[in-house]
């Protein structure tokens, strides 16, 4: 049952609407180095940490279920590992294996990769069969019809000048923003930080209130809440840079990315995309691919 289920699941995986680099710089953090040689990790067999890999498969949508957080490696954790493997088109070997490892530690975007994910277990003759299933998502959201025009401002909980100065920072958000004008029919305006805006971003370390603290420099750098919600939040401890070097993250690249889960969109499979989840450090990746602008255009078409 269990190898039917999870054919069911790639299959799924293989018509999804919202399809890298393989390299990691020498400088940038990898968070799950401590996890060496895991590719001769068994079923059945236990290693201290592994439930962090767990935790952070549960976060972005591959591990179904945050009741079994242990270091077993298990049924449900090899299949939180080919699904990951799928969706990031690595070889299926449900193995921690040095490819996985790889993406595992490239820095990304803490937006869920998959959204709708349910897991229940069922006891019959003495054993646990495992029942996974994806439906569509159903509750997709999308700044409503008259919002044509949509402010935004910068309320920072860590000064924008400790970050770059200020003038660099708003000319990257201003031509992050000018990227989906093009592309869709919206149209912004920077408002003051005093006034009411639709979208507000701000950069932030560790826990800043919002129930999704970042976890410091090397893996998740953003996060961004749906529409109409509207908070972008970036993490004050990368670096950050609008001409990055080998370990610098670019400003204007995560915030094209961002800003098209503040309108809404979901992430790509297609590692050409904005909207791909991960991007390493001294990458610019700027420029909307016609996957974003079809996905844009399929949101908010009637």
């Amino acid at each position: 049952m269990f190898s039917h289920l999870f054919l069911a699941f790639l299959l799924f995986f293989s018509i999804q609407p919202f399809s890298s680099q393989s390299r990691i710089m020498k400088s940038q953090p990898q968070p799950f180095n401590f996890l060496q040689n895991m590719d001769q990790l068994q079923k059945g067999q236990t290693v201290t940490g592994l439930q962090g890999v767990k935790k952070y498969l549960f976060k972005f949508g591959y591990y179904p279920t945050d009741s079994i957080m242990n270091d077993e490696f298990d049924d449900v954790f090899e299949f939180a590992i080919k699904t990951y493997q799928n969706y990031y088109k690595l070889n299926i070997t449900g193995k921690l294996d040095s490819d996985t490892m790889m993406k595992l530690n490239t820095p990304r975007c803490g937006v869920r990769d998959i959204t709708n994910m349910t897991y229940t277990t069922k006891a019959i003759k003495g054993t646990k069969d495992m029942f996974f299933s994806v439906s569509a998502a159903s509750d997709v959201k999308r700044w409503s019809p008259e919002k044509k025009q949509l402010s935004y401002n910068f309320k920072s909980g860590i000064p924008l000048d400790e970050i770059l100065s200020e003038q660099e920072i708003k000319t990257a958000f201003s031509q992050a923003f000018r990227s989906w004008e093009g592309a869709s029919e919206f149209k912004f305006q920077e408002v003051s930080k005093d006034s009411s805006a639709d979208i507000v971003i701000g950069f932030y370390k560790g826990d800043h209130g919002d129930g999704d603290p970042f976890d410091g420099p090397g893996r998740v750098s953003t996060h961004t809440f749906d529409p109409e919600d509207g908070r972008s939040h970036y993490d004050g401890d990368e670096s950050w840079s609008t001409n990055p070097d080998n370990t610098q993250m670019d400003l204007q690249s995560v915030a094209v990315h961002e800003l098209g889960h503040a309108l809404g969109l979901a992430h790509s499979q297609d590692p050409k995309a904005i909207m791909y989840p991960t991007l390493l450090s001294g990458i610019i990746k700027r420029e909307l691919t016609q996957v974003d602008v079809n996905s844009i255009k399929a949101l908010y078409s009637n």
